[in-house]
């Protein structure tokens, strides 16, 4: 197992570990993080982004996806001294949702599992969306990309002594 993300307890906030702010941060809290695989729980409320009608489209669990492949990128970004980092979401493949809608009053568990994750920044996660007793509501291949950080300021200042 990779020493670089370490599982977490006590959790810190979601925005601990990714990027994402104010009403974009869709995610209500993480359960679980470690070398491999992410564990995020969103709350759906009446006031949830993207809500209609009465719930959240199936469609967004995309992007549930995302953040929770997000936030296992940050805490290996935390756990090396680093911030997590802006990434970008290039595509699913299979992305299969089982009902139309994430009802409000649900707790949706998505999980993250990384399948490869390459130098350039590319990976790719299987990721799953579970509802109320533990019933698959979606599923697909989440293919991502992490620009690498250009070297700091400190690291490229040449200056002569």
């Amino acid at each position: 197992m990779d020493d670089t993300a370490p599982s977490i307890a006590p959790r810190p906030p979601v925005e601990h570990f990714v990027p994402h702010r104010g009403a974009m941060s869709l995610l209500s809290r993480l359960v679980t993080i470690d070398a491999e695989q992410a564990l995020a729980e969103v709350d759906i409320t009446p006031t949830s982004m993207f809500v209609q009608g009465q719930g959240v489209p199936a469609w967004v669990g995309i992007e549930y996806m995302a953040q929770t492949v997000a936030a296992w990128a940050g805490a290996r970004s935390r756990a090396a001294g680093g911030e997590p980092a802006i990434g970008f979401l290039l595509g699913s493949r299979r992305y299969q949702a089982e009902v139309p809608v994430f009802a409000t009053g649900q707790t949706l568990r998505i999980h993250a599992r990384c399948e490869l994750i390459g130098d350039s920044g590319l990976g790719q996660f299987a990721c799953r969306i579970h509802g109320p007793a533990h019933r698959l509501l979606a599923e697909a291949m989440v293919s991502v990309f992490e620009p690498p950080m250009p070297p700091s300021s400190a690291t490229s200042d040449s200056r002569e002594a």
